[in-house]
């Protein structure tokens, strides 16, 4: 395993992160059927540790908090609390009632106290806000995050997927009030999705934060060929809203499932390999319900592509209009509570 620094911070982490969202208990939350249990996750856990991923995110809105749970058992379990980096995350609603959900100081308190007594931790590594939250003013979320780390629940702060121009606010408003800064975006980025590309990843990289891409394989689309169907791309409406059939996404695809021939590598090793020709990325988020996820993942590490490799890869994208960052918190009705 490869390690490094999570941008300009002294924390190192694997320059894979483990994807905690497809563990958890399937009759809760908002995510699909193709969650695996606490004993099924078990073992993938124990895969990535034995390759050395040290780096693992979750949310406290997956699965209802059951991933969250699920995630700081197995790593109690099989590490050393000193030797991993867990990350979670907090913004969408938690409960059907005002104040449960968003980046306000009321909400960031609660949430970030019901992440620890889930995880069964006494601190966050990496506490991040899952989206920009329009109706709480930047200040009130900086400081709050501020105090979180000084009173010792995170020792670092990050954000998730929203304009460069909010990020740069939102740093902008730390530094100038001698607040915890982020260190770490994690935003959508893959084959499928490079609009990232435009500001968002030049910001961080001359603002020495770390980026963590979050659908790495545009939830997998980037790991089969066309046509190839698995129960997740059948049932996962979330990525049927991200990513749409179109030619140019289809003629990527193509590109590279016959550059993963050529080679002799997945298209899924590929896939990330591609990551890190951007120097902003530190490690993209990968999930793994199948052993070979993890193995195809920790491949990557070893593959340098060159720039006729990245040109042909690239070459038939079409920009798009963005999404993720602009996603709006579900409504409350479409929101299951946290425990039931």
């Amino acid at each position: 395993m490869k390690f490094t620094r999570l941008g300009n911070s002294g924390l190192m982490v694997s320059r894979l992160c483990l994807g905690c969202m497809s563990y958890g208990d399937t009759t809760k939350g908002w995510h699909g059927d193709w969650l695996l249990g606490e004993e099924e996750s078990r073992p993938f856990f124990r895969k990535a540790l034995e390759a050395g991923i040290n780096f693992f995110d979750t949310a406290n809105v997956y699965s209802g908090g059951t991933s969250e749970e699920i995630t700081g058992k197995l790593l109690g379990e099989m590490a050393r609390r000193d030797e991993i980096v867990v990350a979670t995350k907090a913004y969408f609603p938690w409960r059907q009632a005002p104040n449960a959900g968003g980046n306000s100081r009321k909400a960031l308190m609660q949430a970030v106290d019901d992440s620890l007594t889930r995880l069964g931790m006494d601190y966050i590594d990496l506490y991040q806000i899952h989206r920009w939250d329009e109706a709480t003013p930047i200040e009130e979320t900086m400081e709050a995050l501020h105090d979180i780390v000084k009173a010792g629940k995170a020792r670092y702060i990050g954000a998730s997927s929203m304009y460069a121009w909010q990020f740069a606010k939102a740093q902008e408003t730390a530094r100038a009030n001698g607040w915890t800064a982020f260190i770490a975006m994690q935003n959508q980025l893959n084959l499928l999705y490079r609009e990232e590309e435009r500001e968002m990843l030049p910001l961080c990289e001359e603002e020495g934060v770390g980026v963590i891409p979050w659908s790495p394989l545009a939830r997998g689309r980037l790991a089969r060929p066309l046509g190839e169907e698995t129960v997740r791309s059948e049932t996962d409406s979330v990525g049927k809203m991200l990513y749409k059939e179109d030619e140019a996404d289809n003629a990527v695809v193509s590109a590279l499932a016959d550059l993963a021939e050529k080679r002799g590598d997945t298209m899924a090793s590929l896939a990330l390999a591609w990551h890190y020709t951007h120097p902003a990325v530190t490690a993209p988020i990968i999930g793994a319900t199948k052993p070979h996820h993890i193995e195809d993942a920790v491949a990557a590490l070893d593959i340098a592509l060159s720039d006729d490799e990245v040109a042909l890869l690239e070459k038939s994208y079409r920009p798009k209009w963005p999404t993720g960052m602009g996603m709006p918190a579900p409504a409350m009705d479409q929101v299951s509570v946290l425990g039931e």
